[in-house]
């Protein structure tokens, strides 16, 4: 049970199956991107598909938390920033489909001695975004403990950041046989990646300044 929510047992299964969302959110958008440069189509797809349900589902468990929120005049001291947390953790899931979403529209190619590459950038980005789930359940019911969950967050996080870098320098020096265009679409498809775990990381920021102000 989410202790910090005693006055609203419906605030708290809500607030438990937003985070649910958001986690397969994640699984599907890792998933996604693997079979999309594996070439498995058909479960490529069907990752897609998911992700755009998860998301429509997260937006409208989101939507009434915060009409439960006003309803039941929860923590009034506190609601705008809960709020705004449940509003940034929403968006690593916005984030995942429309990453998935570009993939299908735009279809990079991707050569093979880069394919394990971007793999790898895909399981640390959503490295960030797992570990910070676990640290954003947690703040509703030990929230002295969020601080040791978010540094994982942070790890991954800069671990994205390096990987994608050295992605970008590879394309643009060791790739001759692309053109100029196929490089600059391939590194933009490294920055959308990066996107889950910059998510990521505003989420943990916000835990970190939310629970010194639930201290003070």
């Amino acid at each position: 049970m989410i202790n910090i929510f005693k006055t609203s047992k419906s605030v708290a299964l809500s607030i438990d199956e937003f985070f649910d969302k958001i986690d397969l959110g994640i699984l599907n958008f890792k998933q996604g991107i693997k079979n999309y440069i594996s070439g498995n189509t058909i479960e490529f797809n069907q990752n897609l598909k998911t992700l755009n349900i998860l998301e429509k589902d997260a937006d409208s468990i989101q939507r009434k938390i915060e009409n439960d929120f006003y309803l039941h005049s929860l923590m009034p001291n506190y609601a705008s920033d809960i709020l705004n947390l449940l509003e940034s953790v929403d968006d690593i899931v916005d984030r995942s489909k429309n990453v998935l979403n570009q993939f299908d529209v735009e279809s990079p190619h991707m050569p093979e001695a880069i394919k394990n590459d971007y793999s790898e950038l895909v399981s640390l980005s959503a490295k960030s975004a797992e570990n910070v789930l676990p640290a954003a359940r947690i703040f509703f019911t030990s929230p002295d403990e969020v601080k040791d969950k978010i540094q994982k967050v942070l790890f991954y996080h800069r671990e994205t950041d390096v990987l994608s870098t050295n992605i970008k320098r590879k394309i643009f020096q060791d790739f001759d046989s692309l053109k100029l265009s196929e490089k600059i679409h391939l590194r933009y498809f490294a920055l959308h990646i990066e996107q889950v775990s910059e998510a990521a990381k505003d989420v943990a920021q916000q835990l970190s300044s939310l629970v010194i102000k639930i201290k003070m």
